[in-house]
């Protein structure tokens, strides 16, 4: 009897204290973490059927994926907080290793479809995990999205902080250099010089704008900077310029 008391204040506890961490808490946030590293680890372990460290790769998703069960875990969905997080971090170490393996055969432990999805609670665990999948995925691709531009932008001597002491300060400066960077794109002759010179073709380009050169060199590495993303599969930076110029 006394330890089911103890199991049911540990349970309230537990909610209160999640409860204060959504409500704003971090450093409570900090605390729950970094005290169920252990469950954590035991989860991700019991997926890729190895001890897992945490300096392991695993560990810093199943990390990720226990801070979102916090963030959407509710008592009224009947599952508690470590149930619902095992379900959402198992989920994510699967992603990942889809993700890594590809085509190779990895033994996974995962509970059937038939256990899964047998209750209202799992079902929205199911949603859950679905929508923080591809939330996570946008992630991972945009930040490889970044990556890979900031090395292109290297190669014509062009660098983010550049980029941020050199952009338009004004929306319509912003717009205007946008727009002469989907010129030069368009221009199949500018194009190919600021490729193979990796240089923007100032005197050219002057020629089809009304924009006086002294505007466009001010500019340059922002033309360019948008000319490369306009070129290139950049699909995460092209929402960016196509947000700058709707109304």
């Amino acid at each position: 009897m006394l330890s089911l008391l103890f199991l049911a204040k540990k349970k309230k506890t537990l909610e209160e204290t999640v409860s204060l961490i959504q409500e704003g808490d971090q450093s409570l946030r900090n605390e729950l973490i970094d005290s169920y590293k252990p469950f954590i680890a035991k989860t991700v372990s019991s997926v890729c059927k190895r001890y897992i460290y945490e300096t392991d790769d695993e560990f810093s998703i199943g990390l990720i994926a226990f801070n979102e069960a916090i963030e959407k875990y509710s008592p009224e969905r009947g599952k508690s907080l470590l149930s619902f997080s095992e379900v959402i971090i198992k989920r994510r170490i699967i992603d990942y290793i889809r993700k890594q393996s590809k085509n190779q055969h990895i033994s996974i432990d995962i509970t059937s479809p038939s256990q899964e999805e047998d209750t209202p609670g799992n079902a929205i665990v199911n949603e859950l995990s679905l929508d923080h999948f591809h939330k996570k995925n946008d992630e991972v691709l945009r930040k490889e999205e970044i990556l890979r531009f900031q090395s292109l932008l290297a190669d014509f001597d062009v660098s983010f902080s550049d980029l941020v002491e050199n952009a338009p300060k004004h929306a319509d400066a912003r717009k205007n250099a946008i727009e002469m960077a989907k010129l030069l794109v368009e221009n199949q002759e500018l194009k190919l010089m600021l490729l193979e010179k990796k240089r923007l073709p100032i005197k050219q380009l002057e020629k089809l704008v009304d924009v006086s050169r002294k505007t466009i060199e001010r500019n340059r590495k922002y033309i360019i900077a948008i000319a490369l993303i306009l070129s290139g599969d950049f699909v995460y930076m092209k929402d960016y310029i196509k947000g700058v110029l709707e109304p």
